[in-house]
């Protein structure tokens, strides 16, 4: 009992006071920082040293610089190391190491930084825990992104949706009100009748009657630190989605929770700050909330962003994807919606569902509006990704 004491305590004092320096050696060898590749550490507890020494480590091993570490993941990597006490005084230590208090705080500064989805994805991570001043600030760079964003997205997507949508819709047997007639006279110049001097057609082309909605799309994404930048983008999209009448959107997010904010798809900005980055993950739980959504299968889209790492049970998650398959959904998985892929993703999970005909891959922001008019069109999304040089998973 004494010697477990012992062990435990040992454990922890080796945590608290760091490796052995480089120029120390150790019969562990060194790894990254001179800690990596101590032996006396399980790798659960050298990942947790890992995290100490990135955020407490002297100033050539701890660094929090945009270049040495991916702070979103680091800061939801901690949730699951540390109680949430724990992590609240470590992510305040890191707000000001980072300096993005000082940044936000002077708006001679303000005005001189970029800001870009890292960088709204490095402050919505730390929200928590800024102060009033501050954080009125923060949300002010994060509009200037989100704004950017919506211009820069939103014409590309509503024309994509609009005209597959048009497509969809359109009928080789409309009703003579639905008669679209500058396509059924371009669509039956041939039959053109010269003695008659006139077009005899053969075939009808129109628009069936239109419905306050034609597709119900459900955007579900995963909040864990590793999907911060996909989280931004596809809340920005998602409220795109949502002002097109044609579309009844929602969006859910999830960690080991499910939180559903589609009445706030009209301020992605609030929307934004009302994310808590990080923790655990649950996705059969999220897809069972997104079954509950669904009144419509044939009609339904479900986009699922995350990277595949399930924290819950597994067979469960499989099970209830292939229950929304066999009712006619159409379900995506998106391994990353950014411009930097997915580096990390759970293969073996995208290869189960590969079984069960969803394709998983990353897509960066500007493919989505493609992407989504081919699920709108029930396109083959295989042939789709492989013409775009997309290499879906598990073969990436």
């Amino acid at each position: 009992m004494n010697s477990e004491l012992d062990e435990e305590r040992a454990r922890r004092w080796r945590l608290v006071l760091g490796g052995q320096d480089e120029d120390q050696g150790g019969e562990g060898g060194e790894g990254e920082n001179g800690r990596a590749g101590d032996d006396s550490l399980s790798e659960q507890d050298q990942a947790l040293d890992q995290a100490l020494e990135t955020l407490y480590g002297d100033s050539e091993g701890g660094d929090l610089s945009d270049s040495a570490v991916d702070i979103a993941r680091w800061l939801g990597d901690i949730r699951g190391y540390f109680p949430e006490a724990v992590v609240r005084i470590m992510q305040r230590d890191a707000l000001d190491k980072l300096k993005l208090r000082r940044v936000l705080e002077e708006p001679e500064l303000l005005a001189e930084i970029e800001p870009d989805v890292h960088l709204v994805a490095d402050i919505l991570a730390l929200s928590k825990v800024m102060p009033a001043g501050t954080l009125e600030s923060a949300k002010e760079v994060v509009r200037r992104v989100v704004d950017e964003l919506r211009e820069k997205l939103s014409y590309p997507l509503e024309q994509a949706i609009k005209g597959s949508l048009d497509r969809a819709t359109r009928t080789r047997r409309p009703r003579y009100k639905e008669i679209n007639w500058g396509r059924t006279v371009h669509k039956n110049l041939k039959h053109y009748q010269p003695e008659q001097g006139t077009i005899i057609p053969e075939t009808l082309v129109g628009y069936g009657r239109k419905r306050s909605s034609l597709r119900d799309i459900i955007v579900a994404v995963d909040t864990s630190g590793s999907m911060a930048s996909s989280v931004v983008y596809a809340s920005v999209y998602a409220s795109v989605l949502a002002g097109l009448p044609a579309l009844n959107t929602a969006l859910v997010l999830f960690d080991t929770s499910v939180v559903d904010l589609t009445e706030e798809l009209n301020d992605p900005v609030e929307l934004l700050f009302g994310i808590r980055l990080g923790g655990g993950t649950n996705i059969e739980r999220a897809v069972a909330y997104c079954r509950g959504l669904v009144s419509r299968p044939q009609e339904t889209i479900l986009v699922l962003i995350t990277d595949l790492f399930e924290g819950g049970d597994k067979a469960a998650l499989l099970q209830r994807v292939a229950g929304l398959v066999a009712d006619g959904v159409q379900v995506v998985v998106l391994l990353a919606l950014n411009d930097q892929g997915a580096p990390r993703f759970d293969r073996a999970m995208a290869q189960e569902l590969a079984n069960l005909g969803v394709p998983s891959f990353a897509c960066t922001p500007e493919l989505f509006p493609e992407l989504m008019a081919a699920v709108l069109e029930r396109r083959d999304l295989r042939q789709w990704t492989a013409v775009r040089g997309i290499v879906s998973a598990p073969d990436n």
